[in-house]
């Protein structure tokens, strides 16, 4: 189920973005980018998102911008004072001409640039865990109204379904008036001929269980109804879900074979419509 939250936390010198996303997935594939600073609450991140978010690709992103004067990065003099030195000795030596912006190529060096990794203070990390969780909370809602959506659309289309089902009973009896028209005019090509009577009695028996539909229209009409109820039930359900619109559909494509009147295999192809709609939208439920 998709989703995103964002909120921003500011400390004394530094700012703190948090964005969560979650994209449709399966299973939760978690992936995390934040500065080597709060490297070391990476596990702990995880598990706050892990406890909430079940499944969905997730990414977590932290970004830090600092906002006052005193800022982790420094330039390191004795690294440039030596770098310096080297080079206007070398120079010299090798008869070569020393660099045009001294500056710019002196901070390419390595180690010229420094960052200052402190210790993460814990007042700081209980406001960027809270902020986390304020993000969380965001897109929880977000998932929130997404699911309510899902709800009436899944509604809406078992409920026409239902219709679609009701609607097939219509054609039943002009289907069975058919058939038995069809068994008449063959009894009378075969009447005036030999033929084995038992053998005869099990083809038709067989032949009407073949066609009967009414047992097809109560497991479909069963299934509809559990759909409903699973979909009432607390989150987690959505494989479950899943398992039940297979079970429909396997319901729906044998009232199809069976069903061997046009009118009633136009009413199907509706239904698998409806049904294919519905489990697109299943993989956005958890």
């Amino acid at each position: 189920m998709t989703g995103f939250g964002k909120v921003i936390a500011e400390l004394s010198s530094k700012k703190i973005t948090i964005e969560i996303k979650a994209l449709n997935s399966k299973q939760l594939d978690l992936s995390t980018r934040m500065p080597s600073a709060y490297k070391e609450k990476e596990m702990e991140i995880r598990s706050l998102l892990l406890q909430t978010l079940i499944r969905g690709k997730v990414e977590f992103n932290m970004h830090l911008e600092y906002i006052g004067k005193d800022i982790p990065t420094r330039i390191n003099q004795t690294a440039v004072e030596s770098y310096y030195q080297q080079i206007n000795t070398i120079a010299t030596d090798l008869n070569i001409s020393l660099p045009a912006d001294w500056f710019v190529t002196l901070l390419r060096l390595p180690d010229t640039i420094k960052t200052e990794i402190n210790e993460l203070d814990e007042s700081e990390w209980i406001v960027i865990r809270n902020t986390i969780n304020d993000a969380i909370d965001q897109l929880t809602k977000f998932r929130i109204q997404e699911g309510e959506m899902l709800n009436k659309l899944f509604e809406q289309k078992i409920a026409r379904i239902k219709e679609l089902l009701i609607e097939i009973e219509k054609y039943e009896g002009e289907r069975i008036e058919k058939i038995k028209a069809r068994i008449i005019d063959n009894l009378e090509k075969v009447a005036e001929k030999d033929y084995d009577k038992n053998r005869f009695e099990q083809e038709m028996i067989y032949y009407i269980e073949k066609l009967d539909i009414n047992e097809e229209k109560s497991r479909l009409d069963n299934h509809l109804k559990y759909f409903l109820s699973t979909l009432k039930d607390s989150h987690g359900q959505g494989k479950k879900l899943g398992f039940i619109a297979q079970e429909i559909g396997r319901e729906i494509n044998t009232l199809g074979s069976k069903s061997n009147h046009v009118e009633m295999q136009k009413i199907v192809v509706q239904m698998k419509d409806e049904l294919e709609q519905i489990k697109e939208q299943i993989l956005n439920v958890l």
